[in-house]
């Protein structure tokens, strides 16, 4: 079992909680600042990240949760995963200090957490930063909403045997379904617009593309199959010739779980992730010896 310390750090003129998961064991010099996405707290859906810190802490990787400005037991005004740059600059000093064995780190985020952590590699000069894990990445736009609804559960639907059957029977539900199949369709057909976040500009694919394909570290994406969400983020991918050639590059590493939810939710997923995690990192500190 890890040795876990609760911590407390400024943030300008907000006070931050976490927790350092310190190994008793030091196994590398690569930390992980796992950074939450909103809405959500620093245990998250089903202790996911209590767990998962845990998980690898035994196999000798530090660790810092924490709620950004806003969330979870910190102080703050509530802001949006593209204005929480400061929160993980703050945050990583915190895991360093903590932790005086650490050279390295890697930030770990699910859905928009792993788009903020995207934008932070991009912007920062964080020279400690080699690697970053996203899970379902956001790249959320009505039109690729719409667009993942139709392709992947309005399509599966409309050719099943029992959705005619419930339509031609009356059936209310098979009957609303057509109605926002076309509602989602005429949406998915629109061009451009939408997708920004808050206090930047540009089209949210756009700036998680430039993000993601500038970051000079190593990335390991983890993607669900039963998640609209990721399904998104692989068709705007599908969408950008340099965009694929980086997901395919030797910079990158995508491990994919065919029966997961957004959320990863059994046991047997999140130990998946967990041990995808622990040696993608364990990798990156034999490369950089």
């Amino acid at each position: 079992m890890d040795s876990e310390k609760a911590v407390l750090f400024r943030c300008g003129d907000d006070e931050l909680c976490g927790i350092v998961h310190a190994p008793r064991v030091v196994g590398v010099d690569v930390g992980v600042l796992l950074v939450v996405g909103g809405p959500q707290y620093r245990i998250g859906s089903h202790r996911q990240f209590v767990m998962l810190a845990r998980s690898l802490a035994d196999a000798g990787i530090a660790v810092l949760r924490f709620d950004y400005r806003g969330m979870g037991d910190s102080q703050g005004t509530p802001t949006d995963f593209g204005s929480i740059h400061d929160d993980i600059a703050a945050a990583a000093d915190v895991l360093f200090d903590a932790c005086p064995h650490l050279r390295r780190m890697v930030l770990w985020g699910l859905c928009d957490a792993a788009t903020a952590n995207a934008f932070y590699g991009a912007r920062s000069n964080d020279e400690r930063l080699v690697g970053q894990v996203a899970l379902n990445p956001w790249v959320r736009t009505a039109e690729g909403q719409a667009q993942a609804y139709v392709r992947h559960y309005y399509l599966k639907r409309l050719l099943s045997r029992g959705f005619w059957a419930d339509l031609i029977g009356g059936r209310t539900d098979a009957a609303y379904a057509v109605k926002d199949f076309v509602k989602n369709w005429f949406a998915s057909r629109r061009a451009g617009g939408g997708g920004t976040d808050a206090g930047s500009k540009g089209a949210l694919p756009e700036r998680l593309r430039a993000a993601q394909t500038s970051f000079v570290g190593q990335t390991l994406i983890i993607l669900s199959g039963q998640d609209l969400t990721a399904r998104e983020y692989e068709a705007r991918v599908a969408e950008s010739t340099p965009w694929s050639d980086w997901l395919g590059s030797d910079r990158v590493t995508v491990k994919r779980l065919p029966e997961a939810d957004h959320t990863f939710a059994s046991r047997q997923w999140r130990d998946q992730v967990s041990l995808w995690t622990s040696e993608w990192i364990l990798g990156l500190d034999q490369a950089g010896r």
